[in-house]
């Protein structure tokens, strides 16, 4: 992986934002615009604000499972740290491309198949600094999950799409990789899918090591990652059959990239409570054991 040298670009950028409230004009903040097909469309007359060249991961301890990094610092650079010190993003973010960068990742607030076993992007971030419509730059929370002082501002930043502030940093909270992980497949229909997955995830005592859950053409996809022994004790009992290349399956489905999107239709997302009887036509895919439902 390229690296891309740390730049330290804030005063840059708050100059730039500062003018641009002078000038009552709109800004397009983005970076590896990977997720440009996401929100609304910025308006033609809108400036682009370009952060991608604010970059570097600023604190990182493994032993108090935090790290802090810049808003264009890629999630590849980041992800390929926290490998290297057996660690990861609990939320599994989706990329959409080799140039995503965290500041995207949050200010998108997208979660990959982890998200409903582990938590969201919101659930793990622990501050920000910004810079706010007049060009101050601010900072909020702290290093800690359990920080109270003030508004929640961090975590109000989570999936703003760049219409509140920039994003200049964020401190996030990780978790250790699993020691194992392996997917097992089983043959249902719907609707048994639905009552597997949340039989799964809620009413086993004591509930299995899930990672990760997909129902897709009659075949249900269940992830599990803990210790060798706890994953192992789980496949006996959950039978089904193994998965070749489950890594790449997951990666699929987290990136869009799984056969069931592969068409031109659009396409509904819904969210739901996982236990909703399943009443959608035979074109959908189920994520979040049951939670998360998509349509075309």
């Amino acid at each position: 992986m390229k690296q891309i040298p740390d730049r330290d670009a804030s005063h840059d950028l708050a100059g730039a934002v500062e003018q641009a409230c002078r000038a009552e004009r709109a800004l397009n903040i983005a970076a590896g615009r990977t997720k440009d097909f996401l929100g609304n469309r910025p308006d033609v007359d809108c400036q682009l604000l370009d952060i991608s060249g604010h970059t570097g991961i600023l604190q990182y301890d493994p032993s108090e499972l935090i790290l802090r990094a810049r808003a264009g610092t890629r999630l590849a650079e980041i992800e390929e740290l926290l490998a290297d010190h057996g660690q990861m993003l609990p939320f599994e973010p989706p990329h959409f491309g080799p140039a995503a960068t965290l500041g995207g990742c949050v200010a998108a607030g997208l979660s990959g198949p982890r998200r409903a076993y582990t938590g969201a992007v919101r659930d793990f971030v622990l501050g920000v600094t910004i810079i706010n419509g007049n060009g101050e730059i601010l900072s909020f929370g702290g290093q800690v999950m359990k920080n109270v002082a003030g508004y929640d501002v961090s975590r109000l930043m989570v999936g703003s799409m760049g219409t509140l502030a920039v994003i200049l940093d964020v401190s996030l909270k990780v978790l250790p990789l699993p020691q194992l992980e392996k997917t097992r497949v089983l043959e249902c229909g719907s609707e048994n899918a639905i009552e597997t997955m949340c039989a799964l995830c809620g009413s086993c005592r004591p509930p299995y090591p899930v990672s990760a859950t997909c129902y897709y053409g009659e075949q249900l996809y269940v992830r599990l990652s803990s210790t060798e022994n706890a994953v192992q004790t789980a496949i006996e009992k959950i039978g089904g059959e193994g998965l070749e290349h489950d890594q790449r399956f997951w990666q699929e489905v987290r990136e869009q990239r799984h056969a069931f999107f592969e068409s031109s239709m659009n396409f509904w997302r819904l969210s739901m409570p996982p236990a909703t009887p399943y009443r959608l036509s035979a074109g959908s895919l189920i994520e979040w054991g049951g939670a998360q439902r998509w349509l075309k």
